[in-house]
């Protein structure tokens, strides 16, 4: 069935700084590739007509790197400021004329064949949480929605959204958008998506949902590492090195240069990255990192970041340098 896809991508990942001063945070690497890869790889199969981006600071990246990869009918939008995920999704609008609209939030990996979702109905993702004031949440009438709220204080649900939609007809949509815009209705001061489709099911379209298993979160460095664990453990892939251990699962760019190192499990290490006399595990090290007689733990490192030197856990950004004593 034929649908075009909206990817909001424009956010600052403010709680992944510093290494989102110098890339956008779909761009960060998990598992051996940009955030946004994964979400591609698993969009794709389900043939969407055309895919609409919004990007902010350092759009460019974000349409570079989507171009270069992926044999796809790219459309790029920004939003300068951003006002929050319905504002994102509504810069969409222009490019809509009725037909089926899927939106995937570029933080957040879905585990799911998407192809899944595509049909007659409007379906959005949701997962039970424990902690349900932090995210949007419905209530449920049934196998309908019935009420969505965005971080309410006292939830009556734990049902969160997921961060995956399906409308079958946009129109509905970007109309409720639109009206939460030009009304200046804002909660916690953005204009939320949860708002838009609280109006949707008030005006009696029925919305449903689809369970989610696997909800994979990107928006912070431990949940960056969770995923990277996860995607690892469905995908491992290296080529050995003499003088090197691995302990799977482990994902290793086939240009890195590992020597007299352990590494393992759960770590990604990308293109170019050289790594000397280290032990690492559970740790993403990108590309053109440096590691030198190092150990380390729940680590993040930087594009062109170096390391020198035993150390325990690093959260160090691209183009740094650290050297122990």
């Amino acid at each position: 069935m034929s649908f075009k896809a909206v990817i909001p991508a424009a956010g600052e990942g403010q709680r992944l700084r510093p290494h989102t001063y110098a890339f956008p945070k779909v761009l960060l690497e998990v598992a051996g590739k940009p955030i946004i890869g994964h979400i591609m790889d698993r969009l794709l199969p389900a043939r969407p007509d055309e895919v609409c981006v919004v990007v902010g600071e350092h759009g460019d990246k974000i349409q570079s790197y989507l171009i270069e990869h992926y044999d796809c009918h790219f459309r790029f939008v920004t939003q300068d400021n951003p006002k929050g995920l319905g504002d994102a999704v509504y810069r969409a609008h222009d490019f809509f004329h009725g037909e089926p609209v899927m939106v995937l939030l570029g933080d957040t990996i879905v585990d799911l064949e998407m192809s899944e979702l595509v049909g007659k109905e409007n379906v959005i993702g949701v997962k039970e949480v424990d902690d349900p004031q932090r995210f949007g949440i419905v209530e449920l009438d049934g196998e309908k929605v019935q009420r969505i709220a965005e971080k309410p204080e006292k939830p009556h649900s734990n049902l969160a959204v997921v961060g995956v939609y399906y409308f079958n007809e946009s129109e509905a949509l970007f109309g409720a958008l639109s009206h939460l815009i030009e009304k200046d209705r804002r909660t916690r001061g953005e204009y939320q998506l949860t708002d838009a489709l609280q109006m949707m099911v008030d005006c009696g379209v029925v919305i449903r949902t689809r369970r989610i298993e696997h909800w994979l979160d990107c928006g912070t460095p431990e949940a960056l590492l969770a995923t990277n664990r996860y995607l690892l453990g469905k995908n491992c892939y290296f080529k050995s090195r003499k003088g090197t251990v691995f302990l799977e699962p482990v994902y290793v760019h086939d240009t890195a240069r590992i020597e007299n190192s352990v590494i393992g499990p759960n770590v990604s290490i990308g293109a170019n990255a050289r790594i000397h006399s280290s032990v690492i595990w559970d740790s993403i090290v990108n590309r053109e990192a440096l590691v030198e007689h190092a150990l380390l733990e729940k680590s993040l490192l930087g594009e062109k970041s170096v390391v020198k030197g035993s150390v325990q856990r690093l959260n160090l950004s691209s183009f740094s340098r650290l050297e122990m004593g």
